[in-house]
């Protein structure tokens, strides 16, 4: 691996981006590590414990959990020896918090935080939810207030699969399609519960530069429309949804390579913000196109919010980046 420096990152250090109350200074050099020693690949999605701890997962074997104190110091890290890791949530269950770590070969995992596997999701096509003609590649979980999980087969059939807190199967919902209910690249999910309402479910369509809310029990209610943003999984924090970027459509309308961005919506799923994008405009209540405008960021896979509402961007199909951190202004 080389060790030369990547000088788009170096030129971006200290530069400002975002708009409105949501301005940020860009640090590249935040989570940067030996990568002879601590290697990563993709650094597809972070997650802060209640300690405030930063724990990232890669695809790199050797490392599969990278665990960060909030300066960037290296704390610790473990593996499960997985080549496709993909997806990362944190359930704290009050005597202990939990991960759910999902890899893209069809794993589905629940760990202990130093990486203890305490529960499996058996595949779909085994326990006969699936044909045996339908694709499992599993990308995203998220966990109910009542501990029903929810597992998104973003690069398989296109499901959102429902399981009870003891992994009791309940139901499916969505499917590919350009229907309101369906999905193209159904990649990422979130349950909202901002401002206090009932629970929802924030499904990504990536495809479709979309969230789509379904009730808890996947009925569809709404498409929040980004157009140009091909988002990641929407993450919540306090009245704001952020999401990673991975392409927007930079040349021609089509999704272009190294055109990623932030995205950043209010409690009334306005966008408000777009570090590294252009500034989200509206026409006649109508959102326009985005579109990288700074090239800080090849393609955002996640995005991770700290108590200070400062942003940390995991990034796939970046040169075997670290992530990079940006601190609210």
């Amino acid at each position: 691996m080389s060790l030369k420096p990547d000088f788009s990152l170096l030129a971006a250090q200290d530069q400002i981006l975002g708009h409105g109350d949501f301005r940020y200074k860009v640090d590249t050099s935040w989570g940067n590590l030996d990568p002879t020693k601590v290697p990563v690949v993709n650094c597809h999605e972070m997650v802060m414990d209640r300690k405030g701890r930063m724990i990232m997962l890669t695809d790199e074997v050797k490392n599969n959990v990278i665990i960060y104190d909030q300066s960037g110091k290296l704390l610790t890290t473990w593996t499960l020896g997985l080549n496709a890791a993909h997806g990362l949530s944190i359930v704290d269950e009050g005597d202990a918090e939990y991960l759910w770590v999902v890899d893209n070969g069809g794993k589905v995992l629940k760990t202990t935080l130093d990486g203890k596997v305490v529960a499996e999701i058996a595949s779909p096509v085994k326990e006969g939810i699936y044909d045996e003609k339908m694709r499992w590649v599993p990308t995203e979980t998220t966990v109910a207030p009542n501990g029903d999980l929810y597992i998104a087969d973003g690069y398989g059939s296109q499901y959102f699969l429902q399981y009870d807190k003891n992994g009791k199967f309940i139901r499916k919902f969505g499917g590919a399609g350009r229907e309101d209910a369906q999905f193209s690249t159904a990649h990422g999910i979130a349950v909202d519960q901002r401002g206090g309402k009932e629970a929802t479910l924030l499904c990504t369509s990536r495809g479709h530069n979309s969230f789509k809310r379904f009730t808890m029990d996947g009925k569809y209610l709404e498409t929040i429309f980004l157009p140009g943003a091909f988002v990641c999984r929407p993450v919540i924090h306090g009245d704001e949804l952020y999401a990673g970027v991975c392409w927007s459509r930079l040349r021609y309308l089509e999704q272009t390579d190294n055109s990623g961005f932030v995205t950043i919506l209010d409690k009334t799923n306005k966008v408000v913000s777009n570090p590294g994008g252009t500034a989200p405009e509206y026409r006649n209540g109508e959102l326009q196109l985005m579109v990288q405008k700074e090239p800080v960021f090849k393609h955002c896979h996640d995005v991770c919010i700290d108590q200070d509402k400062n942003i940390y961007v995991c990034q796939w199909n970046a040169g075997k980046s670290y992530p990079i951190k940006l601190t609210r202004v």
